[in-house]
């Protein structure tokens, strides 16, 4: 007596090529992330946010946050799509990274061409001002996220991150990880230039 291989019917065949794609698509994600970590450079971590708007998000001041004897205001949304192009960067004063990396942030701050904010994550005031008061404040506005509801908004895997948006409002590049010279020359002064270039209207002088 013979035997016959029985054939699934196409449409259970379909059904089955539907299912893996998810799956496919999860392992070839989850493949990105493992090369990322384990080669030492989480800045290569996808995200799924470059060259969508900012999410709607308001941000309040930290509290008792002063400049000049006023108050540091708090962010929203908004005042990421006013026509200049801004560095939003992810930090905490628990963050050791976030201590290495201020200097280097100060730095970028003073070249101008740009709008620098500080997105404070599950922080406290105190321990906020006492970073800023420590290492000086660069940023325009600092934003207090105390749940980190905002920055799970934002894709963050962890602090820091920095995010460069465009004048309209548009996530243009993200880095993972602290900030230095290097990335500051290689990748964020790049993404700035290529985002504030392309707001200029046709035609316009450089």
């Amino acid at each position: 007596m013979s035997r016959s291989r029985i054939k699934a019917p196409p449409a259970k065949r379909g059904r089955s090529r539907g299912l893996l794609m998810p799956l496919l698509l999860f392992a070839g994600l989850s493949g990105l992330f493992l090369i990322a970590l384990f080669t030492g450079d989480p800045s290569k971590l996808p995200s799924a946010l470059i060259g969508k708007p900012v999410p709607k998000f308001t941000l309040p001041a930290i509290e008792g946050l002063q400049r000049s004897a006023k108050p540091v205001p708090g962010f929203d949304a908004a005042d990421l799509g006013r026509g200049r192009v801004s560095l939003i960067n992810v930090w905490a004063s628990w963050c050791g990274p976030c201590h290495q990396e201020h200097p280097f942030l100060t730095a970028l701050a003073k070249r101008g061409g740009f709008d620098l904010y500080g997105l404070n994550y599950k922080d406290e005031a105190v321990a906020a001002r006492r970073f800023l008061g420590r290492y000086g404040n660069p940023f325009v506005a600092v934003g207090q996220d105390l749940n980190g509801r905002v920055a799970i908004d934002w894709g963050v895997y962890g602090v820091p991150e920095t995010f460069v948006v465009d004048g309209n409002g548009t996530i243009v590049y993200k880095h993972v990880g602290p900030i230095d010279d290097q990335v500051i020359e290689q990748r964020l002064l790049p993404a700035i230039a290529r985002a504030t270039e392309a707001a200029k209207p046709t035609g316009a002088p450089d």
